[in-house]
């Protein structure tokens, strides 16, 4: 407590009422919330199994976790919960699979499963045309946040392409249902459901949760809102932090609005905001809040900081999109060299990927090393997902879609005529693939040399099965399932070289080796048991949680959208294309949602610790063609006497000489050096 300001620390006391705390960037707010739960569990006297924190990403369920085991020691930390959203809804389903009519080792679709089964509903149930299926799956995906039903979405339907989406929903519902499955969104809208319909589980529910904090609550959607609001009950035993400055995830349903629906589903609300700020300059603070405050707000607040005025913030125009990426890749270098600084050091925030493509052309050409975050994710492997599917089918046989990606993978001389007369009389009979490969009747659709090879893999993977639920030790089994399959020959085959595949199966040992960790992480005391259908299923969200934040420890340039940029801080930050069109973005302005443009400015500004720089080019390459640009309208809306412009008056080619002359002496300095 001692380390925390006199906010921060009233904001922990404080447990009469319900709480918000408004916290502004870098205000400390993890402290707040695990100091909380110390709080909590040491002076209140609140069991840690009865606490539940829940937020959005595993790394900061992860930190959270790590810093309340720090401050309660033992036993006495043993069962909190401190969780995704997701992960909870998860262990709810897996607690209360019967109420919901789900058999035990459901399966977790992700959003290629869901996309590859929504486009067959599309094509075999409507012939409709596989080009919206984007648009079908998200607008499914933004229904089950709003806790629509398949029957409202079809009497709310006024376009075709809504009637449409609307039949595909219920017929993805249904289809769902039947494999045994849920899909991400799921596992928020099925406990609100169960909840809704079984009130005796919900009031267990309420009875387990005495205490619940909720870290980033302006990103809520509609179905978690209402899961946090049910699970709290008439309690109120509830702290909620946010920010509604930082709200910028309403493509994907959050909804800012939560935060000010807390004064009214909870009258006697007690508000603490944190505004002072532990990582920026006051000039980059005084940018930020001058920006932010032309948003409208159900809350104020200022951002205040003690670490000095700071240098200016720098604008720079290049003439086109080239220059200024050429502009970036030299400030950079020429920045590093007279402050003897990291390559880590430096970020590069822009509104859309395509940015990145012309930037990291000329880092490279300056040997500039660079990481892209938000990349390709380890589980989004051919391999990984391969061998996840003989997991998935292992603990779900009922899973089509996994049956339908590995059962000739390796090749078993099962081709796509096969399983397409296997997939009819599977519809047929309304039972799953592996299902129909055993009964008798399947043998007057296919001739018998293929349900023989079809009823091979199903008895082989029955096997493997039965002994990974009777055996002591079920990660040795599944080595020798692997083994057995013969992948490692297939990806021999299969890859661009021998080390190529040496890696792929590299790949494929670690994900059993993660799995282990998963099931031995439970035996630790306070945990429940987990079965290997439990750890799978940990497995499959722990995928789809973290593909957007993997670690990057080397001393190298951070590339990386402004939404990606959220929650992260570093020393010197080059924001680039502060352009009309770009941020704000064209659809943006076209839908008359500035607002939101706004605070993802706003969040990129707050990312910088040191310097800030805004980039912009005069002209940019669009579809082919060369486009004047015009400079983004939040220029305007930043305090001018902080600002100093360059390039808007014609002395570009001055800049560039200086720049150039600094480079040269970089490279001398280099070889020097070496």
């Amino acid at each position: 407590m001692h380390k925390l300001n006199d906010r921060q620390a009233k904001a922990v006391k404080y447990i009469d009422t319900p709480l918000l705390v408004l916290a502004g960037a870098g205000s400390g707010k993890t402290s707040v919330i695990t100091t909380k739960i110390a709080y909590l569990i040491q002076k209140c006297g609140i069991k840690a199994r009865n606490i539940v924190a829940v937020t959005f990403t595993n790394k900061a369920a992860r930190e959270m976790k790590e810093r309340v085991g720090r401050l309660v020691k033992g036993r006495a930390s043993h069962g909190l919960t401190v969780s995704t959203f997701h992960n909870l809804g998860l262990n709810i389903i897996r607690r209360e699979y019967q109420a919901l009519g789900y058999k035990p080792g459901f399966s977790i679709f992700d959003a290629q499963d869901a996309q590859a089964l929504i486009s067959e509903l599309m094509m075999r149930e409507m012939g409709a045309e596989d080009e919206t299926v984007d648009q079908v799956q998200h607008t499914i995906s933004n229904w089950k946040n709003d806790l629509v039903s398949p029957k409202e979405a079809l009497e709310r339907a006024r376009q075709p392409w809504e009637v449409t989406a609307a039949r595909v929903f219920e017929h993805y519902n249904r289809t769902l249902k039947a494999y045994n499955a849920v899909d991400f969104d799921d596992l928020i809208l099925q406990p609100v459901m169960l909840f809704k319909n079984h009130p005796a589980i919900l009031e267990k529910w309420q009875n387990k949760v005495h205490y619940l904090l909720v870290d980033e609550y302006q990103d809520t959607n509609g179905a978690q809102y209402d899961l946090v609001r049910m699970l709290v009950g008439s309690r109120g035993k509830i702290t909620v932090v946010g920010d509604d400055d930082q709200s910028i995830y309403a493509w994907r349903g959050a909804k800012p609005e939560n935060l000010a629906l807390l004064k009214e589903d909870y009258p006697s609300l007690k508000v603490i905001k944190l505004e002072q700020n532990y990582r920026s300059t006051s000039r980059i603070l005084k940018s930020a809040n001058t920006l932010i405050a032309n948003n409208p707000h159900v809350f104020d607040k200022s951002l205040w900081s003690d670490l000095g005025m700071g240098d200016e913030i720098r604008v720079i125009r290049c003439r086109n999109d080239e220059m200024e990426c050429e502009r970036i890749a030299t400030e950079i270098l020429t920045h590093k060299l007279r402050l003897g600084s990291s390559y880590k050091d430096y970020a590069v925030l822009y509104r859309g990927n395509f940015q990145s493509r012309l930037l990291e052309l000329k880092l490279q050409h300056h040997q500039i090393p660079y990481h892209i975050n938000g990349g390709t994710s380890f589980f989004a492997r051919t391999e990984v997902k391969d061998i996840m599917a003989y997991l998935r089918l292992l603990v779900n046989p009922d899973d089509d879609n996994a049956f339908l990606r590995i059962v000739n993978v390796p090749r078993r001389e099962i081709g796509p005529s096969t399983l397409e007369k296997l997939g009819n009389y599977a519809n047929q009979r309304h039972i799953s693939l592996y299902q129909a490969c055993n009964e008798m009747g399947l043998e007057e659709s296919l001739s018998p040399q293929y349900v023989e090879k079809l009823r091979r893999f199903t008895r082989w993977m029955d096997r493997v099965s039965r002994l990974v639920q009777t055996e002591d030790n079920p990660i040795r089994i599944i080595r020798e399932m692997v083994d057995d399959s013969g992948y490692e020959n297939w990806l021999m085959q299969n890859s661009s070289t021998p080390v190529a595949a040496e890696k792929r199966m590299a790949n494929v040992w670690f994900l059993v080796d993660s799995l282990q960790q998963t099931i031995e992480r439970a035996m630790e005391p306070g945990e429940d048991p987990m079965t290997i259908e439990d750890a799978v299923g940990r497995l499959i969200l722990r995928d789809m949680l973290e593909r957007q934040e993997e670690e990057d420890d080397a001393d190298r340039v951070q590339l990386l959208t402004l939404h990606a940029s959220k929650g992260l801080e570093y020393p010197h930050v080059f924001m680039m294309g502060m352009e009309e069109d770009l941020l704000p973005h064209r659809t943006s302005i076209e839908e008359d949602n500035i607002e939101e443009e706004r605070r993802l400015t706003y969040v990129g500004i707050t990312r910088a610790r040191k310097t800030l720089t805004l980039t912009l080019a005069g002209q940019r390459k669009q579809f082919g063609e060369v486009i004047d640009t015009t400079p983004s309208r939040f220029l305007d809306e930043l305090p001018q006497e902080d600002l100093a412009y360059t390039g808007f008056d014609g002395n570009t080619t001055v800049e560039q000489k200086k720049m150039a002359g600094k480079v040269g002496l970089d490279a001398l300095y280099k070889s020097l050096g070496s």
